[in-house]
């Protein structure tokens, strides 16, 4: 492997990601923090942003606090300044805190939903969204275009050059701000909330101090080993709180990922696709909360959701697959909700980003508005938009997929006429029974990704294998 930084340090869809102690090391965190006070210094100073100041925040993993350390010894000593956590925190607590101090940009150092042996290096813009791939090439860019500026973290300190502050408490403010406590307040409710380990720890708990729901909560200590599995909030990692809440009797079961700011929901043993939750969490700020706007889903979204437009007349606006195409529309249109398929979910009147702990809230605000438990809201929604079942898969290949044409082409799928044809990310096919199918293909992997959904499990589990046997011709 090279020892190039230039060719180890690449941005994904959503920040740095490596091995600690491979790659995720402080000499290369330092000289990633070094190419973005380049950046700082020549290309954030044009977006008016006065004076340069960065926000530095971390989650729970094996050297987080650490390395954001270094990463705020490097941004002082270019004379940056720089604003650090006082604690771990969820990332949307950053990137609130990135927008209220009036901070140029944010750093998290966190690896997300990665496995524990990962850790990684997320950047945030002056709003509080994700930087997209214009700020992540230009710092890429600037990798080893200067040395590595030095200076000794606690001098930095003493110096005034890196203050240390609660963020944790501004965030728990304003969440507790957002949600309508006063009418949840006297509502018994019963809620089990898995944390997964991660940076959300008792801020759920903290944000529903004086209330009468009635809160657990699951694995909301700091084990940076993750319990043995990675904190991702899928199904496949849920087996105790989908066992828990098979014998409990919750009203509400919410999960974050290692960084809190992607949700997932449990009911009575069943895992909710995060699908659904997005049109929960729309239908309850349109409907109880009177937020006007239109809704935001991506090309791989729910057709439930289109269907709740239409009847509705809300506007819906359509996105490549990455919540940062979610993010900017936040940005430049009136949103009622926006949220993609992994579970991310961006809220109105908010940063341009996801935070699970509020849609969690969000979701608690809407039983107590509609005086029923989430089964009996889930059940009535999908009678009125229709009941759809979504499945995706991943499908390793030989060698990278040169073209999609072929997918294009097709007319029909497993007897349904193709009636709609949708090509600006991938390749989506919808069929003349309201079902559809989807395959993109990686950039930088042989990896095909397919989606499918329709009204029954039986037929969606049929559609994706006729994608695995697609596969096998690109």
């Amino acid at each position: 492997m090279s020892k190039d930084p230039k060719e180890i340090i690449k941005f994904g869809t959503d920040g740095w990601r490596a091995i600690i102690a491979d790659t995720f090391t402080f000499e290369n965190v330092a000289i990633l923090a070094q190419a973005l006070a380049v950046w700082v210094k020549k290309d954030a100073q044009k977006i008016g942003v006065e004076p340069l100041r960065v926000a530095v925040g971390y989650d729970n993993r094996f050297l987080s606090k650490d390395f954001s350390e270094t990463v705020s010894a490097v941004l002082a000593a270019n004379g940056i300044e720089v604003l650090l956590s006082s604690a771990s925190l969820p990332t949307p607590a950053l990137s609130l805190a990135t927008r209220d101090h009036k901070c140029v940009a944010g750093v998290v150092i966190t690896a997300s939903h990665n496995p524990p042996e990962y850790n990684g290096f997320k950047i945030k813009t002056a709003e509080g969204g994700g930087a997209g791939k214009n700020i992540t090439d230009a710092v890429e860019g600037y990798i080893g275009v200067e040395e590595v500026a030095r200076l000794e973290f606690r001098k930095a300190v003493a110096e005034g050059k890196v203050k240390v502050l609660d963020f944790k408490k501004d965030y728990l403010k304003f969440i507790r701000g957002y949600v309508s406590l006063k009418k949840i307040k006297t509502a018994k409710y019963r809620v089990i909330q898995d944390v997964m380990y991660g940076s959300g720890g008792r801020l759920l708990e903290a944000a529903l101090k004086g209330t009468n729901i009635r809160l657990e909560l699951m694995h909301a200590d700091i084990n940076p080993g993750f319990g043995g599995t990675r904190p991702e909030p899928l199904a496949q990692y849920l087996g105790e709180l989908i066992a828990v809440t098979k014998k409990g009797k919750y009203d509400l079961g919410l999960v974050l990922d290692g960084d809190a700011d992607r949700i997932a929901v449990v009911l009575n043993g069943q895992f909710v696709s995060p699908q659904k939750i997005l049109a929960l969490l729309a239908l309850h700020l349109w409907k109880n909360r009177g937020i006007k706007g239109g809704i935001v889903k991506t090309i791989c979204g729910t057709t439930m959701i289109d269907n709740m437009c239409k009847a509705n007349g809300i506007t819906l606006y359509e996105t490549p697959v990455g919540f940062k195409y979610i993010s900017d529309l936040m940005l430049t249109k009136e949103i009622i909700a926006g949220g993609e398929e992994a579970g991310g979910m961006g809220l109105p009147n908010y940063i341009p980003e996801r935070d699970g702990i509020l849609a969690g809230l969000l979701l608690l605000e809407m039983m107590v508005y509609e005086k029923k438990n989430m089964v009996r809201i889930l059940d009535e929604m999908e009678k009125k938009y229709g009941k759809y079942y979504y499945e995706k898969t991943s499908i390793q290949l030989k060698g990278m997929v040169k073209t999609l044409e072929p997918v294009k082409k097709l007319e029909t799928v497993l007897g349904k006429k193709v009636v709609g044809v949708k090509d600006y990310d991938g390749v989506k096919l919808e069929l003349a029974d309201d079902s559809w199918i989807m395959v993109r293909a990686s950039g930088t992997e042989p990896i095909l990704r397919a989606y499918a959904e329709s009204k029954s499990p039986k037929r969606t589990k049929q559609l994706l294998d006729f994608a695995l046997e697609l596969a096998k011709t690109l």
